[in-house]
Formats: structure tokens, sequence, C-alpha cells
């Protein structure tokens, strides 16, 4: 089990090229590689109820050629038979974490099940009934154990993965043609509901609960083409499936829990090639953020937030296209002038999942090095007289 494989979760930065430091060796943690690839994978963009991995999509900004050296924030845990590190540890030991989402090892939801790891948690996941077998075969067969390696060295362990098609509540919810579906043959007990049935019955109890899924299947279009089904299958899977989850896991989570979902800056900002809904999405699911934070917090004694993660070069966002100009963007505009690493994002839900943040609630924390922040694209050619600090690697 994930919690005795680490004590605590600290947070350090460092450049892939630069050799650890010497408080990094107190500390005995591994620096891993932040672009290790594991496992080649099919695309899933089409399909519905994606991973969070899927987001940021389309844009049409102006691609930029200039390369800049990434800059990773990594959790760092000590091993269980080390005396306890100094400073403010993330501990998350004896705490159990419920990720819906996770269908790959290179998205969000695959980065915060690390980081919940490393700071002790015990991991369950649900992944897309469509994309189970492959993923399940993989992790058996040892193609993500690259990326599960955790900063002490050891193996991220799942406890259990389970089906889950967030899109439907319960077994009633479910239409005959997905019943039928090939796709989602010999799998059963998926639908919202069950899923939180099943994991009462296994575990009891869960402390934290993470939302990192989403899906428009009109992404592509622009809002004014987006039909009605369209747009309310987006809010459906990407926005209404995490108050359902809530809804439903509530129940199991104990007093002074925490749960997360992922949002995007398109929910308050124009982001074009963002379409089919997907924006109106975020908008829904932040706005339910803070009245769940207040439903939650009364009457459950547990927190809601959500982070607003800039783009990440993933597999699934990589079937959608543009996602290379979007990250180019985001380097040459944000003011910290590097590319965001699914790391980054895992720790703060690590942080946010803590006693740490225990008086943060109704949250939209930004993790996108800052560009939440500007105003205007300083990469213009408007601006180039006004000497505008950059990186010039």
């Amino acid at each position: 089990m994930a919690a005795t494989a680490a004590s605590g979760l600290q947070l350090a930065s460092a450049r892939p090229c630069i050799a650890s430091s010497r408080r990094v060796l107190k500390a005995g943690a591994a620096t891993l590689d932040a672009n290790s690839k594991a496992v080649s994978w099919t695309k899933l963009a089409s399909a519905r109820n994606l991973s969070q991995s899927l987001e940021p999509f389309r844009c049409d900004f102006a691609s930029s050629s200039l390369k800049f050296n990434k800059v990773v924030t990594r959790a760092m845990s000590e091993s269980s038979e080390n005396k306890p590190v100094s400073g403010l540890p993330i501990d998350l030991k004896g705490k159990r974490a419920f990720i819906a989402g996770v269908a790959d090892d290179n998205g969000y939801g695959w980065a915060i099940a690390k980081s919940l790891a490393a700071a002790g948690a015990e991991i369950l996941v649900g992944t897309w009934v469509p994309a189970l077998n492959i993923f399940e075969t993989s992790l058996r067969r040892g193609k993500f154990d690259e990326s599960r390696v955790l900063p002490d060295g050891s193996l991220m362990e799942i406890t259990k993965v389970y089906p889950l098609d967030a899109v439907f509540d319960n077994p009633d919810d479910v239409p005959e043609d997905i019943k039928s579906n090939k796709r989602y043959a010999g799998s059963s007990n998926w639908t919202v509901k069950e899923v939180a049935e099943s994991v009462k019955q296994d575990f009891g109890s869960i402390d934290i609960l993470v939302h990192s899924l989403a899906n428009g299947p009109e992404v592509s279009k622009p809002l004014l083409e987006t039909s009605r089904y369209g747009y309310l299958a987006a809010l459906s899977a990407s926005s209404y499936s995490y108050v359902s989850l809530l809804k439903h896991f509530i129940p199991l989570m104990n007093p002074g829990g925490s749960s997360l979902s992922l949002t995007y800056i398109a929910s308050e900002r124009i982001i074009p090639g963002y379409g089919g809904g997907m924006s109106s999405a975020k908008a829904a699911l932040e706005s339910d953020t803070r009245v769940l934070a207040f439903e939650a917090g009364r009457k459950h004694k547990i927190r809601v937030n959500t982070i607003s993660a800039g783009p990440l070069r993933s597999r699934a966002a990589k079937a959608i296209g543009f996602i290379d100009t979007m990250i180019e963007y985001s380097i040459a505009n944000a003011p910290l002038q590097k590319e965001l690493s699914a790391d980054e994002v895992g720790n703060a839900a690590a942080f946010l999942a803590s006693p740490l943040a225990s008086a943060i609630t109704g949250a939209v924390i930004y993790v996108d090095n800052g560009l939440n922040a500007m105003g205007v694209g300083v990469d213009s050619p408007i601006f180039k007289d006004l000497n505008i600090p950059g990186d010039k690697h």
C-alpha cells in the first residue's frame, strides 16, 4: 500500500539538467525525468467521459519557435524507515483517495494520484469503461512502472481500479445502446451510484475525492455551431458528473475530507477553439464548486475546491490538436516562462487535500505559471518596442 512507501511530501524546484542539491540528497529523494514515456496509447479523443488530460483543446494562437528549459516542481517523500525531515510536510498517511478519470499514465489524474501516494495516501481509481481493459493490462504488465516511480524510489500502488462512466448516475439511466455496446461487455456496476456502493463495501470510507474527467463531443465546433445535444453532453460529462460524484460519495467521506476537480481558464476568458460548450461546462463547474463548498462544508465538514490547470502535452490532448501551440503561447506570455508539468498540478492537489489547507474551500486555485493574470499576449509585435523581459533561450 502506498501509505507504507512514503512518510510525507515536500516541494522542491529542480531543472532536469542540474544535479540535485545537498538538501535533496539529505531528504533521500530521487529526481525523475518529467518527460519519461512508458507506453504508446490509442487515441480516445472521440469517446465520452475522457480523462481531464484532454484539455485544454484547440487554439488558433500564433505559434512561437522559442524553446525553453523546463523547470519542474516535484513531490519529495522520505522513506518511512528514516527520521522525518525538517520543515512542513504534507502528510496523508492513513488517508484513502478515489480519483475518477485515470485512463493513462501522463494526464493530470495520474499525476494527482502520484502526489497523493507520495504523501502517504492509499489510491483507488475510477477508469472509463471502454479504456479499462487496456489500462489494467498495461498496469499489470509493467508498462507504467517507469511512470509509477515515487520520489523515494518505490512504485505507486493502486489498491483497486473500478470501471466508471460518470455520465450515468444509476443503472436506470443507461440506454440500451450502451448496455449492448461491446466496449462495455464484461464490466458491471460502473454507474456513479454503483461505484460508490462498491467502494463503501470494499473499504468503508474515503477521505479524498478527485474529479479528473471531461468530454465535449463537439469541442472542435464554435459555440454558434454547437448543437443542443453537444452542449448538454459537455455539461453532463464535464460538470454535472462532479455534482453526481460528490452526491454519491459524500456519505462515504470522513469529516475533514477534501474534494477536488479540474477546471480551465476558458471558464472566464475567451479561448478560440475550445468550443462545443466546454467553456460553459467549466464555468458551471466553478460555480458549482462554490455552492458545493457551502453545502458540503455545512452538512458534512468536507472542503470543495477546483484547480484551474494550464495546458498539458498529454496523449489525449495531442489527439485533439493545437496543444503544442497552446503550450508555446503559455511559455511566451505567462509570468513564469516554462512548460507546465503535470507534477505541479499533482502537488497542488496534494496540498489542497492535506490538513495544511484546512481553511481553504470554495476556491479556484490557478496552477498555470500565472497565465491567468495576463491581460494581453506580450509576444505580439505590437509590444516589440516595450523591452519586455523574457527568456531568450
